[in-house]
C-alpha cells in the first residue's frame, strides 16, 4: 500500500471513529461528490468493519446541478423534494449518522441569475426547517469533512500546474486533520482536549459581551444570557461525543440577538454557495443589519440578509487565533468548513441552542424570548486578522484582554 492510500485509510477510519464516533448498529448517511468515490467507499468500508447496520451514499453532482440552473423552466426554482428532507428527518429520528463531504465549487453559479440561486436556497431551507432543528440541536451525530475536488482544487492552487493541483489539496487535508501524524485519532483526542479547555475558561468568566476593534472592524456583541461555549465537538441526544466539523479549531457561543452594535469588516472571501463574498463590512444596530458594503457579491450577500428577518441578525460568534494551524498555511481555500478555522468569524442567521443553558428543549418562540435568534439560514463569515483586538467585559463591567494582535491574550 503506497503512502497515500495509507493516508487515505487513516483518514476513513478518523471520521468514522472520532467524525461522527459511529457506534455499532448505527445506520450512516453518507453525503460525497462523485469525484471523491475512492475515498467515499473506503469509508463505507471502515463503516461497516466498526459495526454500521446500514451506510447509505447519495452522490453530489455539481455539473448536474449547474444544469438544472442552466436549463430548468422557472418554477424549478422555487421546488425541494419534500422526501429528500424527510430522508435527513427519519435518519435523526431513528438514532443514525450523517456524514457530508462539503467542497462547493467556488465558481459554481457563475454567470447564473442569482435570484434564481436565492429562490432555491430558501425553497430547501424551508423544506429542511425540522431537518435542521434536529442538526443545531445535536440531535444525532453529524459531521462535516473535506475531499479534493478539481474544481476547488483550481481554485486554491492556481499557481501549481495543473496535475499537482489536487495532490497538493490532499496534502493540505491531511495536515489540517492530523491524518499525516502517526495516530490521528489520537491527536485529535488531545486538541479536542485543549478546545475543551479553552471553552470551559471561557464558561467560567461569563462575559457579558465582547468588544472588537480591528482596521474597519469597530464592534460591540452582548452574548446572550445563559449562553454556552463549545468546541471541538459536543454529545448528541444518546450522550456519543461526536465532533461536527473536521478540521475545527473554534470555540463558539451565541451573542444576544439585540445586543450587537457597530461595524465588522470581513478578512477572508465567502463561498456563498456558490458564489464569492469578498471585501465586504456589515453594520448593526441593536442586532440588525441595517447597511452593508461588498467590493465583490453585493447582490449575493443582499439575497442572505433578504432570506427572512433573522438573516439580519447573528447566530454564532467564535474564537480562532490566528496562530492556529490553518491560518499557518497561509492560503485562502475558499471554503467557509475551512477558513473560519484560521480566522475569528461570526455567523448571520440561526443559533445553536446548545449554545444556551436549557436551550435543547426550547421551542423557537422561546428560544427568541431568551436573545437566540432564529433563521431559516446559518451562514458564518470570517473577520480575524493580526489586527484584532478583543476585550471582554464582566459582570461587575471590568474590561480584560481576550485576544491581542489575533491572538489569545492568555495563556492556558
Amino acid at each position: 500500500m503506497s503512502s497515500f492510500e495509507t493516508q487515505l485509510e487513516k483518514y476513513a477510519e478518523l471520521v468514522i471513529k472520532v467524525g461522527v464516533n459511529l457506534q455499532r448498529g448505527q445506520v450512516l448517511l453518507l453525503e460525497a461528490p462523485i469525484e471523491t468515490a475512492d475515498l467515499a467507499r473506503r469509508i463505507v468500508r471502515k463503516a461497516y468493519e466498526n459495526g454500521a447496520r446500514y451506510v447509505d451514499i447519495h452522490w453530489i453532482d455539481e455539473i448536474s446541478t449547474r444544469i438544472r440552473f442552466e436549463s430548468a423552466e422557472d418554477e424549478s426554482f422555487s421546488y425541494y423534494p419534500e422526501w429528500k428532507a424527510r430522508t435527513m428527518e427519519m435518519l435523526a429520528e431513528n438514532g443514525g449518522a450523517l456524514l457530508h463531504i462539503k467542497v462547493p465549487d467556488p465558481e459554481l453559479y457563475k454567470g447564473i441569475d442569482p435570484a434564481k440561486v436565492a429562490r432555491a436556497n430558501k425553497a430547501m431551507a424551508e423544506a429542511r426547517q425540522k431537518a435542521q432543528s434536529y442538526v443545531r440541536n445535536n440531535k444525532f451525530s453529524w459531521c462535516l469533512m473535506k475531499a479534493p475536488t478539481k474544481a476547488w482544487a483550481d481554485k486554491v492552487f492556481p499557481e501549481l500546474p495543473e496535475k499537482e493541483r489536487i495532490p497538493a489539496m490532499w496534502d493540505a487535508i491531511f495536515r489540517m486533520n492530523r491524518v499525516d501524524q502517526e495516530d490521528p485519532v489520537a491527536a485529535w483526542r488531545d486538541h479536542i482536549d485543549r478546545l475543551k479547555l479553552l471553552q470551559n475558561r471561557l464558561n467560567e468568566k461569563r462575559y457579558r459581551r465582547l468588544i472588537y476593534k480591528a482596521p474597519g472592524t469597530d464592534l460591540s456583541l452582548e452574548l446572550a444570557d445563559g449562553h454556552l461555549w463549545l468546541g471541538g465537538g459536543d454529545l448528541n441526544e444518546d450522550g456519543v461525543y461526536f465532533v461536527a466539523n473536521m478540521p475545527t479549531d473554534e470555540v463558539y457561543t451565541m451573542p444576544k440577538r439585540t445586543g450587537v452594535n457597530g461595524t465588522v469588516r470581513s478578512t477572508l472571501p465567502l463561498n456563498l454557495n456558490g458564489n464569492i463574498v469578498d471585501n465586504f463590512s456589515l453594520t448593526f444596530k441593536d442586532g440588525r443589519v441595517v447597511d452593508f458594503t461588498a467590493e465583490t457579491g453585493a447582490v449575493h450577500l443582499e439575497a442572505l440578509l433578504n432570506m427572512d428577518e433573522g438573516a439580519r441578525y447573528l447566530g454564532e460568534v467564535a474564537l480562532v487565533p490566528v496562530s492556529s494551524p490553518i491560518a499557518g498555511m497561509n492560503r485562502i481555500f475558499y471554503n467557509t468548513g475551512i477558513d473560519e478555522n484560521a480566522s475569528c468569524h461570526i455567523a448571520l442567521g440561526s443559533a445553536y441552542p446548545v449554545n444556551m443553558e436549557g436551550g435543547r428543549s426550547l421551542s423557537k418562540e422561546e428560544l427568541l424570548q431568551r436573545g437566540g435568534n432564529v433563521s431559516l439560514t446559518h451562514v458564518d463569515f470570517m473577520i480575524g486578522s493580526a489586527e484584532l483586538d478583543i476585550d471582554g467585559e464582566l459582570a461587575d463591567g471590568t474590561l480584560e484582554p481576550v485576544f491581542r494582535k489575533g491572538n489569545w491574550a492568555f495563556e492556558l
